[in-house]
């Protein structure tokens, strides 16, 4: 049931080797380069049926899970013991049995290697049916977007237009799906804030920059920060530079009683700004944050997210910090990524409200609301205008399988 891999100098020689062990109906799974030229997964197309087989003798295993009962009350209590009150029965119940959890692995993973190959043959079909779409698809991929994101835009697009048209079909389906915000509407409308996301995503400095537009809109007596950073002291002497230079009070704070009695005194203020400890997103400690800012009502948080950071861990800071729908966020460091499409499609595929985009360390000048088509047009300018990026036509079809094949391996 398991896949193979087969390695060659060159594809043709590696799918000789497949067909010559696994048949002519074999399933091809992944294909990237090694030291020797060549590497296929492969599996044999009976493997499906096999698969399918013991996915429907799953529950008649589970429910043939022996249970044991044990009892713990001795049939003669010993004299010192006879007035005591007999524990009651223990019962231990196996919860799975060792064949059930084999099975559901190796059916799991067979999901993921069949949603590649999937993903593979529908590009292998829009590639016939619209080069040019395809064309776009890796355009897309190349620019940082997610195969699904990039398989949603360009599945439905017309064959009999060119190229140019087909790009701008792209760009305005993309802008549809990111949402931004109000300009400004974040500091116009007031409230409590805090920022949260990984360490180095620049919370401090955006911070700064936030309550200097409060400061200009209300005055340095409508605005305050507060710092839960109590571990790195330089994180809460660069925000009181800050803040001295503002002329906005900086309030440190311990745990959640603290927050909410701050916040409490703090209610005459328009704008209130909370800088957090910034941590890896697999830290445990996160919860311990988020449970932190849950205690406080009206906090509101803002995600931060890393221009250059890939999809993968995007996705990752998505689901520890920020894993409701509809979250909003703002993108820092986009002077030093190459690429805006990673955020982009982290936005769009969560619904995350974008609210700025941050471009260097001045307060206030590098923060900006965002222009969709202006963000859009950057994302996808570079792959268009370097060939080198855009994966050949045997290629796109493998570059869309391995996603969906390695996060079930």
């Amino acid at each position: 049931m398991s896949a193979r891999k087969f390695t060659g100098a060159t594809s043709r020689e590696v799918l000789h080797k497949v067909k010559r062990a696994l048949g002519e109906d074999a399933l091809i799974i992944a294909n990237h380069a090694v030291a020797e030229g060549v590497e296929v997964l492969a599996m044999p197309a009976a493997a499906l049926g096999a698969a399918m087989a013991n996915a429907e003798a799953a529950p008649a295993v589970v429910a043939a899970a022996p249970r044991r009962v044990q009892p713990a009350v001795p049939l003669r209590p010993a004299p010192a013991a006879r007035d005591a009150r007999p524990p009651e029965p223990q019962v231990t119940e196996r919860a799975t049995h060792p064949a059930v959890d084999g099975i559901l692995s190796e059916i799991q993973r067979m999901r993921g290697l069949l949603q590649g190959e999937l993903a593979a043959l529908a590009v292998s079909d829009l590639q016939r049916r619209n080069p040019a779409a395809s064309g776009i698809l890796g355009e897309l991929l190349c620019a940082g977007f997610s195969p699904v994101t990039a398989r949603a835009v360009t599945a439905s697009l017309p064959a009999d237009e060119p190229v140019e048209m087909l790009r701008r079909r792209v760009s305005a389906a993309l802008e549809r799906r990111l949402v931004t915000a109000d300009s400004d509407g974040m500091i116009e409308g007031g409230g409590v804030f805090a920022l949260v996301g990984p360490t180095g995503v620049g919370k401090t400095t955006t911070v700064a920059k936030l309550a200097a537009r409060g400061v200009m809109r209300y005055g340095a007596s409508g605005v305050a920060l507060l710092t839960t950073d109590s571990y790195r002291i330089a994180a809460q002497d660069q925000l009181r530079v800050y803040g001295k230079i503002l002329g906005v009070p900086v309030h440190p704070v311990k745990d959640a009683a603290d927050l909410g009695a701050l916040l409490a005194e703090l209610g005459d203020k328009r704008l209130v700004l909370i800088d957090t400890v910034g941590m890896s997103q697999r830290d445990r400690m996160v919860s311990g944050q988020a449970a932190l800012l849950a205690a406080a009502p009206g906090v509101r948080k803002i995600l931060m997210l890393n221009a250059t950071s890939t999809v993968a861990t995007l996705e990752e800071v998505v689901a520890a910090y920020a894993p409701a729908e509809h979250a909003a966020c703002i993108i820092s460091k986009v002077d030093e990524a190459a690429g805006l499409g990673p955020a982009l499609d982290i936005c769009v595929r969560h619904a995350l409200v974008l609210h700025y985009m941050t471009n260097g360390q001045r307060v206030p000048e590098d923060i900006h609301t965002p222009n969709r088509a202006y963000l859009l047009h950057r994302a996808l300018r570079d792959t268009v205008d370097n060939p080198a990026l855009k994966p050949g036509a045997d290629e796109l079809p493998l570059m869309m399988a391995a996603p969906a094949g390695a996060a079930h391996a």
